[in-house]
């Protein structure tokens, strides 16, 4: 059996308890990992089960390798207050499998108008992000930066300029522009991460920019880490293999931020390979198969990853030997750990099956979901089993 590391001291903490047992993960041909840690999910409850609960989204999470995952706050409610996140704790207590960490919203109901009660949820929150909607105010923004810092806490920014969507929904590239489609343009992310690290730089806050999807975007960052600001950045596995030449006219290639142009996802690698993007996150965000099914322009934005990360950044970064297995690790495993100050407990580990190539199929996730830009991709890397403090909780 194969452990793969990323140093002696961050491995040790889990590997004292490794306990394998069952014939079915007893073969010498599986890989044992630590178990993996998502900051960016969409578990859905309360208020949109129809599309993920804590159960499935958790069951789909173990299926993945992952032993612990950060929900968002767009909810219904929003969790922007201690009763109403004590809704999802309920929840978490009654049917996770893994670890969840809660995040709570930074301004009420995510409207963008008033700042949350930081410091009354600060106890059970992870950190303050008002994901799906970027807060368009640079003063909000700047007292939510002063409030989480007396707090300790991350303020992690969904970064999106309302002012220069104009409806758009994929990426204003070549594609939207030969299909008729309304395009999104890059400035709306990156121009939101500029005012930011403008406030980052005045308040000392500790600051993470979600899913960066732009060229811009990971040079800003780059320069802001050269500065020595407190900050960290995370992208997803389909930012980083696929990029709008590959769009097809179906909602499973929808999310948002969109997928940007090949230069785009040059950047992303490069930002990955010099250490400017600390972590992937997969934004697991499940839909209903209508909301789904209605095309580029009528489908809800959103697509699922849990299932499927693990495989796509092994297929296209350690296999073809872009990054090592150990660089992985850090970003699957132990960065977002790190950053979010999530514990690895002793028993947390999954185990793999590396060498059998699987086709990449939808209907048998575990997610609700099913909408995934890697339907039909063969890819290497299929979960055997995985282990949430020494307890088998996904078991192929």
């Amino acid at each position: 059996m194969t452990a793969y590391m990323d140093n002696q001291s961050a491995l040790a903490a889990w590997r004292s308890g490794l306990k394998i047992e069952g014939d079915a993960v007893s073969s010498s041909k599986y890989a044992v990992f630590p178990g993996f840690c998502d900051v960016h999910v969409h578990f859905r409850e309360p208020g949109f089960l129809l599309k993920e609960t804590i159960l499935t989204g958790s069951q789909s999470a173990a299926a993945g390798g992952y032993t612990a995952v950060c929900t968002m706050p767009n909810l219904n409610p929003v969790s922007d207050s201690p009763g109403h996140l004590q809704i999802q704790l309920d929840a978490i207590r009654r049917d996770a499998s893994i670890a969840v960490y809660p995040y709570a919203a930074i301004t009420v109901g995510e409207k963008g108008e008033e700042l949350v009660d930081m410091e009354a949820i600060a106890k059970d929150a992870i950190a303050y992000s008002d994901d799906g909607r970027g807060v368009q105010s640079r003063e909000m923004m700047k007292e939510a930066m002063l409030r989480a810092k007396k707090l300790n806490k991350l303020i992690a920014a969904h970064c999106e300029d309302n002012s220069l969507l104009f409806g758009g929904y994929i990426h204003d590239g070549e594609y939207a522009k030969a299909h008729g489609h309304k395009g999104i343009c890059s400035e709306s992310e990156w121009g939101p991460i500029a005012r930011d690290l403008e406030l980052v730089r005045e308040t000392g806050c500790s600051y993470h920019v979600c899913h960066i999807s732009t060229k811009e975007s990971v040079e800003l960052i780059r320069k802001a880490k050269q500065e020595g600001l407190d900050v960290t950045c995370e992208t997803g596995p389909h930012y980083l293999v696929m990029d709008d030449s590959m769009l097809q006219e179906h909602g499973r290639f929808k999310m948002n931020p969109p997928l940007r142009s090949a230069d785009d996802r040059k950047a992303l690698v490069e930002g990955l390979l010099d250490g400017t993007i600390d972590m992937i996150a997969t934004d697991h965000a499940p839909h209903t198969a209508e909301e789904k099914g209605k095309g580029l322009s009528g489908s809800a934005f959103g697509v699922v990853g849990l299932e499927t990360a693990f495989a796509v950044m092994y297929t296209h970064f350690v296999k073809p030997g872009l990054i090592t297995m150990d660089k992985l690790m850090d970003l699957m495993v132990f960065a977002p750990r790190k950053r979010f100050g999530i514990p690895l407990e002793d028993g947390d580990y999954t185990l793999w099956d590396l060498d059998t190539p699987v086709t990449v199929d939808p209907e048998t996730f575990l997610s609700k979901g099913r909408a995934t830009p890697f339907e039909g991709a063969q890819l290497f890397g299929r979960c055997i089993a995985t282990y949430k403090g020494g307890q088998l909780v996904f078991k192929a």
